[in-house]
């Protein structure tokens, strides 16, 4: 029962630390990549498939608790590619918006800098996904 809890949660930490290896070439990485919500792979869709994956595996298809796992990981993973994508994309807007006013430090306590960066691509989604799947195939059929 332990791996219902156990597994997800490795799940995510495999997919956060991950986030390093898939930096494209030229960016710089810092400590702040492995605790950010957006990058490849997605640490949200590793948790989430994982439980879902590992409940599906303990308990059968035709589980309520299957049924609720699969349920809340559509949203988590529609909320990750979409609205959070888009409220980056309104951040980044706001940004430069906001920098095109001038330099005054009244604007710079008003308006502090939005995150740009805080939803995934499908691409993304799909790395953590299937992350969270075979860390939980695998604990199930070794652990």
């Amino acid at each position: 029962m332990y791996n219902i809890l156990l597994l997800p949660i490795l799940s995510g930490i495999i997919a956060q630390l991950a986030k390093p290896f898939f930096k494209a070439n030229g960016q710089k990485f810092g400590f702040r990549d492995i605790l950010s919500y957006a990058g490849m792979p997605s640490g949200h869709s590793a948790m989430v498939v994982s439980l879902a994956t590992i409940i599906l595996l303990e308990f059968g298809l035709s589980s309520p608790v299957f049924a609720l796992s699969f349920i809340f990981a559509v949203i988590v993973i529609r909320d990750a590619t979409g609205i959070r994508r888009y409220l980056g994309q309104h951040g980044q807007v706001l940004n430069i918006l906001v920098k095109d006013l001038g330099e005054d430090k009244m604007l710079d306590r008003s308006y502090p800098r939005l995150l740009e960066k805080i939803g995934h691509t499908p691409a993304q989604v799909l790395v953590g996904g299937l992350i969270g799947f075979f860390v939980s195939l695998l604990g199930y059929l070794f652990f």
